[in-house]
């Protein structure tokens, strides 16, 4: 009778202890994930003000959530008894594994956090980088889409991307138009510049400041080549570029100024 006293005392007492730390850790739990919770909120508030991407905002929100969890879920397991040093260095294991079988996704990953915290370009811009040109439809941590000029669409990855340069011809307000226009060698060459200027004034999409600038760029084998440099808004880029060759030939076809096209001349001696 007093060893089954004594059997049902131990066993009260490991009940009992039992029940505490499972009380204790399911408390551990449930306070830890709140505290996870309102971390996360607060990741989520901060970068928000401080401007950053929602996508960006939304995985490391999530990141922060779910590494205090994980926390979280050890130090209740801790407070079961549960040896925790093993299940920690298997998790690390296995996360070394995957790192390393996903070792091309997770270029593309940090390729991806630095473009969303850089910002070498937004959504709408017009790029090219990673042998694509086209504007930009989506940033993603992993991908960036691109639709081309020919409304064919391109997923980039983003380690491309960012191993590669960019230009984006978006990202400033006005840009400057390059045209090459040839003249013949028996043309007046202020005669021409002036018409070019006259057509440059005529176009309320072209800036006056910085100002036009039409020179002599090259004595060619078959023309005088005036460059012409003008700026316009980043908008009229494309409209100003292909509007001012086409007035430029017409003004000088109504001037009588020539633009000669390649020729050679052939001369044929006769041998007796």
């Amino acid at each position: 009778m007093e060893n089954l006293t004594q059997w049902a005392a131990t066993a009260q007492e490991l009940v009992t202890r039992l029940g505490l730390n499972i009380i204790a850790a399911a408390v551990i739990f449930w306070v830890g994930r709140w505290v996870a919770k309102l971390v996360a909120r607060t990741t989520r508030r901060l970068m928000s003000k401080k401007g950053v991407d929602p996508t960006l905002i939304n995985f490391t929100a999530s990141l922060v959530y779910y590494a205090g969890l994980a926390f979280v879920v050890i130090a209740a397991l801790n407070r079961l008894g549960v040896q925790t040093a093993s299940l920690i260095a298997i998790l690390g294991a296995a996360g070394l594994a995957i790192g390393l079988a996903l070792q091309g996704s997770l270029s593309n990953f940090a390729a991806g956090v630095l473009m969303l915290i850089f910002r070498p370009f937004k959504v709408g811009d017009f790029i090219e980088g990673g042998g694509t040109l086209g504007a930009v439809e989506s940033i993603q941590l992993f991908t960036t889409t691109i639709i081309t000029p020919e409304n064919a669409m391109v997923i980039v990855p983003n380690s491309k991307l960012g191993g590669d340069n960019i230009t984006n011809f978006t990202a400033r307000p006005i840009r400057r138009i390059e045209t090459i226009i040839g003249i013949s060698y028996g043309d007046n060459i202020e005669q021409a510049r002036q018409i070019i200027l006259e057509e440059i004034a005529k176009d309320s999409r072209i800036l006056n400041e910085p100002a036009p600038s039409v020179g002599v760029a090259e004595l060619a084998d078959s023309s005088v080549n005036l460059q012409v440099w003008v700026w316009a808004s980043t908008p009229d880029f494309l409209a100003v570029k292909l509007a001012l060759p086409e007035r430029i030939k017409g003004r000088f076809d109504a001037e009588g100024i020539s633009i000669p096209f390649p020729q050679q001349e052939v001369y044929m001696f006769q041998k007796n």
